[in-house]
């Protein structure tokens, strides 16, 4: 199927889809920096913003995917929503979709967008894509749950077109796996490691006297430097990582202290490559903290993967079961 990557980033849309066997048709994104990234992997440049492109110049698609700007409804941002002009861009989605009538969208935001403004942004939200056509299903996963050792709760719309006759979506169920974020670090005698200023010594450093031996599937947190705030909590990498942040104050800021090999440090941009599930070839910008924003920003692949194959399943014997890759249909 052909889809597009709207406010696409560093692709995460793109790195689950294509290896299904669908084909990315157009691209777009505001930020220099991820573009310059998208073009490094893809060998193509992200179009500009979309609200200067007229939905005609965006090529006929069956997918439209979108992880829309979500600084109006994270608690971490002002929650201002749609009176946030970040917030319209859902209406831009809606621009699209209802010009060229996908045959699914597929969008992704934070946790707090179903409790914003005490539910009306999502019951907003429903409305709209009801109107523009579409039977909508949404859930709330983390990727914990799916074999990333990363606690990174989103909400995930899955849209099918009415016409499509899919009034039922199941989204995947969790995948029985231990798996714990020291499995994903760098060796500590990577020179990669020695090239950056991760290491953080405080004398104000607290540590709990019983540290964790056994693994679990959710941040063990096991200490604090100053007052414990965000961005000031120590965790054991016998658990998971804490969500991957664009921004966030405090000394851990963007991913979060571990006590690793008896030191604290933050995470280096390869891991948190890892931790949202990028493959290792995956090139990297050329500036750390760069890599810590665009990845901050990205949908995790596995997790993006996992919902499109339920996609998949639920669209065969519809009008699009020749555009579904062989692989993935029932015998």
């Amino acid at each position: 199927m052909r889809f597009v990557d709207l406010f696409c980033g560093v692709g995460g849309f793109r790195q689950a889809l294509e290896p299904l066997g669908h084909r990315c048709v157009f691209s777009s994104d505001i930020d220099k920096d991820a573009c310059q990234s998208y073009e490094l992997n893809y060998k193509e440049r992200p179009h500009g913003d979309i609200v200067e492109i007229p939905a005609y110049d965006v090529p006929k698609h069956d997918v439209l995917c979108a992880g829309f700007p979500c600084q109006p409804f994270s608690i971490s941002g002002n929650q201002d929503g749609f009176e946030d002009a970040r917030g319209t861009l859902l209406y831009e989605i809606l621009r699209i979709a209802e010009f060229h009538q996908p045959a699914v969208l597929f969008l992704e935001n934070v946790k707090n967008y179903r409790s914003h403004a005490g539910g009306k942004t999502l019951e907003e939200t429903l409305r709209l894509l009801r109107k523009a056509n579409y039977h909508v299903h949404y859930k709330i996963l983390n990727a914990s749950d799916f074999g990333v050792p990363q606690k990174r709760e989103r909400i995930y719309f899955i849209c099918f077109r009415k016409d499509l006759g899919v009034q039922e979506f199941s989204f995947p169920s969790s995948i029985e796996k231990k798996i714990s974020l020291e499995s994903i670090l760098l060796h500590e005698d990577d020179p990669r490691l020695s090239a950056l200023n991760l290491w953080v010594e405080r004398s104000d450093l607290t540590l709990k006297p019983k540290l964790p031996k056994e693994g679990d599937n959710r941040p063990l947190r096991i200490g604090t430097v100053g007052k414990g705030g965000q961005g000031e909590r120590v965790y054991s990498v016998k658990g998971h990582a804490i969500t991957l942040s664009a921004f966030g104050g405090g000394i851990g800021a963007k991913t979060g202290m571990y006590l690793i090999n008896d030191k604290i440090r933050r995470l280096h941009p390869i891991e948190c490559r890892r931790l949202m599930g990028f493959p290792e070839n995956f090139q990297l910008h050329p500036r750390p903290n760069v890599c810590f924003k665009q990845f901050g920003n990205s949908v995790v692949v596995p997790v993006v993967s996992h919902i499109f194959k339920a996609v998949e399943a639920h669209l065969v014997g519809t009008k699009l079961s020749s555009l579904i890759p062989l692989s993935t249909k029932p015998a």
